[in-house]
């Protein structure tokens, strides 16, 4: 679901309070407080003391509105020698970019799902094969770590 862009607009509201991009959300809420500043916030600076379980809330790409409740359930100490964020499970592959939401996403594994769907074969042609129930905690890690591209500058980070 990542945009190759990084320019989807997207947030995080943690404990009652908004955490984005200040220049791209600001413009969007110029009568309200801008938001904290998600490119320079740590997880480990909002987890409570102690590692306690956590929840919070991220959108996604406000015109899909793809809305997550996002757990965590503890954290583990880390262990020297090994190199930080890590992805040590996760469930399902995810969307392909700019497939319209929730409504939309299931509408696409919906004509996935039946090879006789006039729309199958464009469907299938359309970003490659989808294997949604497939999920590569290696692959996250490698990506969680490249980081994403600065949507600011072209050349990415």
């Amino acid at each position: 679901m990542t945009s190759p862009s990084n320019s989807h607009l997207h947030q995080f509201k943690i404990g009652g309070v908004i955490h984005g991009d200040p220049q791209l959300l600001y413009d969007c809420r110029e009568d309200e407080k801008p938001p904290v500043n998600s490119l320079r916030t740590k997880v480990s600076k909002i987890i409570p003391k102690g590692g306690k379980p956590f929840q919070f809330d991220y959108e996604y790409d406000f015109g899909d509105g793809w809305e997550h409740e996002i757990l965590i359930e503890g954290l583990l100490p880390a262990e020297k020698g090994v190199r930080y964020p890590l992805c040590v499970e996760g469930e399902r592959a995810c969307p392909p970019e700019d497939v319209g939401g929730t409504y939309g996403y299931s509408e696409y594994l919906k004509t996935l799902g039946n090879p006789d769907d006039k729309e199958w074969e464009e469907s299938s042609e359309w970003r490659g094969p989808c294997r949604p129930e497939a999920f590569d905690a290696l692959a996250t890690t490698k990506r969680m770590q490249k980081g994403l591209p600065d949507w600011r500058n072209k050349e990415g980070i």
